[in-house]
């Protein structure tokens, strides 16, 4: 009998879970522990943030989900990792802490036969002097009660514009080193749309600000993509829309402090300015939860499975952007040091950016950090179950299932506003996530015809089927294996 652990009830955590269930006897333990009690569908969190969507329909309670499907939950978080136990306990463990109820505070020891982090990340807003969402009129969206908050701030200000108030908006990332622009590439978007269908777009000026070092960078050193008969580069896309839309941009922006209605920001020129508003929403940095390990006697070995976030099957070398290379990023997410640990989707450590890296004359960093969230979160979570399904049942290791960022594809629908006949969406299909400029050296290390966007109508009906199919599927449904990832 084989005992796996999964930390964490997010996309990566939870598929993995649920694939372990489904293909594994009942004799083996399948256990998640998360200090969340409802699993929440993030991609649509944007469509609560301009109250299109409730948050109680993009979400669920896990405990009787997993309940009903034999697995086992302990709503807790992880405190500390001890990959060899100690002296008391010979089987590996996670020290948990109980979150809620009679049992809140409490810590256990929780062992394991196999590990797998899927805690993603810690939304480090105090990265930023004063980005606190729902103070200093910032807002998030990064969570379902941010995506509410920045809702009751949106509805407060378009009540002003109604008034004849005319208004400053700021949308993008709060950060030098954020990441996840594509959620605030969504918001302002959509905010924008909502401000025409309440008939007060007239009303207020919608800025970008990222630390993008182009438009259509996305944490991803932009693309070449095939655009209807076109070639088109991302930067180009992008600039067409916020063009259409009028919103404006400033870029190469590192935002270093919030005050009651301003950003103060640094930019590549070495430039410190500020930007005023009346409502931002502004994506802070990703970090790891700071984590600690150590030995069986008790030794700080912290360093053996994190680096921020955990380290896993990738070259760290440090090395030149120019000697950057796809084979640099993991295939199994397994940590080295430990064979029963992995750690797929946002949890592992990358071994760099992925956008080419840059410093403000000043010598600030200024890059996007590379994303991991939604499709990759999903299939780095199944192909690691199933390397442990087939390591159970093989009786030793077996690693077949590999899929680096480097020879994966993704498609992102970005919701562009919402309306079944009035919304929109940006449909973005992109292979590989990292691009490989040894194989692709003339379409910007991408394959063309696998790397695509459209704009329009059907975009935002795939958006909002997506949104129910994926929620079907988290929920167990029959057949929701035959989903994808």
């Amino acid at each position: 009998m084989a005992k796996i652990v999964v930390l964490g009830a997010g996309i990566s955590g939870h598929v993995a879970a649920s694939h372990l269930r489904r293909k594994l006897s009942r004799e083996h333990e399948v256990l998640v522990v998360s200090p969340n009690s409802n699993y929440q569908w993030i991609p649509s969190n944007i469509w609560v943030g301009i109250g299109r969507m409730s948050s109680k329909q993009i979400l669920f309670p896990l405990e009787p989900l997993y309940k009903k499907k034999h697995i086992g939950y302990k709503q807790a978080k992880a405190v500390t990792f001890h990959p060899e136990g100690d002296k008391t306990e010979a089987k590996p463990y996670v020290l948990v802490e109980y979150v809620v109820g009679d049992k809140k505070g409490q810590q256990e020891k929780v062992t394991y036969d196999y590990l797998i982090n899927g805690t993603g990340p810690k939304l480090n807003f105090e990265a930023t002097e004063g980005l606190n969402p729902g103070t200093n009129k910032t807002y998030s969206v990064c969570t379902y009660t941010h995506a509410d908050h920045a809702w009751e701030g949106l509805h407060a200000l378009i009540q002003e514009m109604k008034q004849g108030k005319k208004t400053k908006i700021l949308i993008g990332t709060g950060h030098a080193k954020a990441t996840c622009q594509g959620a605030a590439f969504e918001y302002i978007l959509n905010v924008e749309q909502e401000l025409r269908r309440h008939k007060v777009r007239d009303m207020a000026e919608i800025t970008w600000i990222s630390n993008e070092y182009q438009l259509g960078d996305f944490g991803m050193d932009g693309m070449l993509l095939s655009y209807g008969s076109m070639t088109m580069k991302s930067h180009e896309m992008i600039e067409m829309i916020f063009e259409d839309r009028d919103i404006k941009w400033i870029l190469g922006a590192g935002v270093n402090k919030i005050e009651d209605g301003v950003a103060h920001y640094e930019n590549l020129e070495g430039e410190y300015k500020t930007e005023t508003y009346d409502f931002a929403m502004l994506i802070p940095s990703f970090s790891g939860h700071g984590f600690k390990a150590f030995d069986k006697n008790e030794n700080d070995i912290t360093d053996k499975l994190f680096k921020g976030f955990m380290i896993v099957d990738a070259d760290y070398t440090p090395k030149p952007y120019e000697e950057w290379s796809v084979q640099d990023w993991p295939e199994t997410y397994q940590n080295p040091s430990y064979k029963n640990i992995f750690a797929p989707g946002i949890a592992f450590a990358p071994p760099h950016s992925i956008s080419k890296p840059r410093k403000s004359k000043n010598g600030t960093d200024i890059t996007p950090a590379p994303p991991r969230t939604g499709m990759p979160s999903g299939i780095t979570a199944k192909l690691v179950a199933d390397n442990i399904i087939d390591t159970i049942k093989n009786g030793k290791e077996s690693l077949h299932h590999k899929g680096s960022m480097g020879n994966m594809g993704a498609a992102c629908i970005a919701s562009a506003g919402y309306g079944l006949t009035s919304g929109s969406g940006v449909s973005i299909t992109t292979y590989p996530i990292v691009p490989d400029y040894h194989k692709y050296p003339k379409t910007q290390g991408r394959q063309l015809g696998k790397t695509f966007g459209e704009i329009g109508l059907a975009g935002h009906w795939l958006k909002l089927a997506l949104h129910y199919a994926f929620i079907y599927k988290a929920k167990m449904r029959p057949f929701w294996w035959l989903i994808p990832e």
